[in-house]
């Protein structure tokens, strides 16, 4: 099988959530949603994990979650920093929010030099979104990939929520808008943008399949962000605005895969409790053991 590695995106305060939400257990034996995430990639065949975190939080993240399946799957750590930028800039003052997850991916430049899967580490997927994009890249493919999934299925009951919005042409990846305050209403669902949605749209979870030559792509528009919102104290450089503009440009293709493993994810800090209901169940079903690691 291909190498594939799993980068996870867990540096994120969570600041609608109120705490490292990351860390919360949603699984009988103390599982977070991360292990999760973790335990399906090994059975879809990824060899390697990566987790770009903050560097204050390393030992609790690795005494909490990384230790006990680090004999299982390759583990290794990247950091994402606010200072951690391209020569000739720096952080302006009074800046506290991360640069987002165009930036997280880049710091993880120097451990990815094969196939890569990234995603968020508080939404959970399920097994057969890993599964599809892992066999995706084990068949030879060369290019990008998304797994999509669909709007109506994907919101919170406690609040509004940001999406990346598709359009797709003959299976590829058209356009990805990042689209904020998304929540269903008796008419349809509304947002901040004008236009309308009925909750059958395409969207983007963060799960991205992509081959190293993004890291490039990376650093190449980062320096550009910086030069045109460097300066703004709550600025973002976002995957899905990257992806976008490659794809607009021309410079890339982004073949869309479809999952039908339910999706959810802790956005507030009420939607826990829903997640644990969600993932009893499917243990329930016998999709996942009482205790995922043994430990």
């Amino acid at each position: 099988m291909t190498d594939i590695t799993l980068l996870i995106m867990a540096a994120g305060m969570g600041s609608r959530y109120g705490g490292l939400k990351q860390l919360d257990a949603i699984g009988p034996s103390g599982e977070t949603i991360i292990d999760y995430s973790v335990y399906d990639a090994i059975q879809a065949g990824f060899r390697k994990v990566v987790f770009i975190i903050r560097r204050d939080f390393e030992q609790e993240f690795k005494s909490r979650i990384t230790n006990k399946y680090a004999d299982k799957i390759q583990v290794e750590f990247a950091f994402q920093a606010l200072n951690d930028l391209p020569d000739g800039f720096s952080c302006p003052e009074g800046r506290e929010k991360p640069w987002g997850t165009g930036h997280a991916i880049l710091s993880a430049a120097d451990l990815i030099h094969e196939p890569f899967v990234a995603i968020n580490g508080d939404d959970f997927y399920g097994r057969e979104s890993f599964k599809v994009v892992a066999d995706h890249y084990d068949q030879g493919a060369d290019h990008f990939s998304m797994v999509a999934f669909q709007l109506n299925k994907t919101l919170s009951a406690f609040g509004g929520v940001t999406r990346g919005l598709c359009t797709l042409n003959n299976g590829n990846l058209d356009t990805v808008i990042e689209t904020g305050n998304l929540q269903k209403k008796d008419n349809g669902i509304s947002s901040d943008r004008d236009i309308d949605l009925d909750g059958s749209e395409p969207v983007s979870m963060n799960v991205w399949g992509f081959t190293p030559i993004l890291f490039e792509y990376l650093h190449d528009m980062f320096v550009k962000f910086l030069k045109n919102e460097g300066n703004e104290l709550k600025s973002e450089y976002l995957i899905p605005t990257v992806v976008n503009d490659l794809v607009q440009r021309g410079k890339e293709d982004v073949h869309v895969l479809h999952s039908t493993a339910s999706w959810f994810g802790v956005t507030y800090k009420e939607d826990s409790s829903f997640v644990k209901g969600e993932i009893q169940k499917l243990i329930d079903a016998g999709v996942y053991p009482y205790n995922l690691f043994g430990k």
